[in-house]
């Protein structure tokens, strides 16, 4: 039995990337920018990995010989998007951006949409979807019409009240907003936005859902499923990669349930398999909510489960925690930040070396590829034999 467990910590960067100014993310940093703004966090089972040693994070400090191994990733692929990040995890470099609407969708694909759903739509313009849905959730409410809106990130986001419009129809209208969203305008991501509540106290829901383009290359994903090592993706890894490369998928709408099924899965999954899980909060209900105090609580109850991951581990696994873009709460706007990402690596026989930093993500996918012997072409660069004894 051999098995690596990826825990993506959705949006924890760890400091701005060289070209972050074109971007607008100049002076970006996420991890370090959290620590700051609650007054130091207390993680200090992250930091026996090493967390402390990756950059100065006030409340974890370095350690002269930390028990994990640990560094930093670049990001090669052009964006700062969810699906950019995983799909660069797995191996699959951007060399263009998916597109982004800064003044909203044109009139082609409104009009089309709206043909398609029968009704109209309200919105279309760059917003906090926590936001928008108080500007125009009466409106919604009244006439039925779903809020549509974008980011800075190459999205299409659907937002219905759940009692207005049931979860069945909003996800039927992202699909056909997928079918729709394709060449020119193929947005890396249609988002179901559901929510509740009453006028002046609306509240989104854990029931997203996440339409993503399929893979337009092999990742390492497919050749780990091709030859018969099952990949088991919780929470919305099967969502980013629109199944491909999916053995199964688990559900998990919190941290708290990634977590729990990432346990479940170490405890049943004796097989030698890959687990791959994306911690939404951080992104979703911290980062993009501007919620320094919510982030570093969420960073300091991740710490405390961990030793219920590192005790799973078997004596050949791996445990590989990254990130797949920053969201700093302290950064003006809400929008995704362009950040280097974390990178600590721990199990039984991994050795606490500086890793240093590395020039993709995709790093990761060409480290299980030599993990499980298989031949992988991408830019990444293994660090197996940098980190086992």
């Amino acid at each position: 039995m051999k098995r690596i467990a990826i825990l993506v910590l959705d949006s924890v960067g760890v400091g701005a990337l060289p070209d972050a100014h074109l971007y607008g993310d100049e002076g970006s940093n996420t991890l370090g920018h959290v620590a700051k703004a609650v007054g130091g966090l207390q993680m200090p089972n992250a930091k026996v990995l090493g967390l402390g040693n990756i950059i100065p994070v006030e409340g974890v400090a370095p350690l002269e010989t930390p028990q994990g191994a640990w560094g930093k990733m670049a990001q090669v692929s052009k964006g700062k998007d969810t699906t950019t990040g995983h799909w660069e995890i797995a191996g699959l470099n951007l060399e263009a951006p998916f597109p982004t609407y800064a003044d909203g969708f044109p009139a082609e694909i409104l009009v089309a949409f709206e043909e398609k759903i029968g009704r109209k739509t309200l919105g279309n313009y760059p917003a906090s979807g926590t936001a928008i849905i108080e500007e125009l959730g009466a409106e919604h409410i009244k006439t039925g019409f779903p809020i549509v809106y974008t980011s800075a990130d190459s999205v299409f986001q659907i937002a219905a009240h759940e009692d207005i419009v049931p979860l069945t129809q909003l996800y039927a209208w992202c699909e056909m907003a997928r079918d729709l969203l394709q060449g020119d305008h193929a947005v890396g991501r249609v988002i179901a936005r559901p929510f509740t509540g009453e006028v002046g106290s609306l509240k989104r829901t854990p029931n997203r859902k996440d339409y993503s383009l399929p893979p337009f290359k092999p990742t390492i994903l497919d050749t780990l499923t091709e030859n018969s090592i099952p990949v088991y993706g919780v929470g919305k890894i099967s969502d980013i990669f629109a199944g491909r490369g999916i053995s199964a998928s688990f559900t998990a709408k919190s941290n708290k349930e990634v977590l729990d099924g990432v346990v479940e899965l170490l405890r049943v999954k004796q097989e030698s398999c890959l687990i791959f899980a994306n911690l939404v909060d951080f992104d979703m209900i911290w980062g993009h909510r501007n919620d320094a105090e919510g982030y570093g609580r969420g960073l300091e109850q991740f710490d405390q489960r961990l030793p219920e991951v590192l005790e799973r581990l078997g004596q050949d696994d791996l445990l590989i925690i990254v990130a797949d873009h920053g969201c700093d709460p302290t950064f003006p706007g809400t929008d995704h930040t362009r950040e280097y990402v974390p990178l600590l690596v721990a199990g039984p026989r991994v050795e606490g070396v500086d890793l240093g930093t590395r020039r993709s993500f995709s790093d990761v996918a060409k480290t299980i590829a030599e993990f499980f012997a298989l031949e992988y072409e991408t830019i990444g660069i293994s660090f197996l034999t940098q980190v086992r004894n």
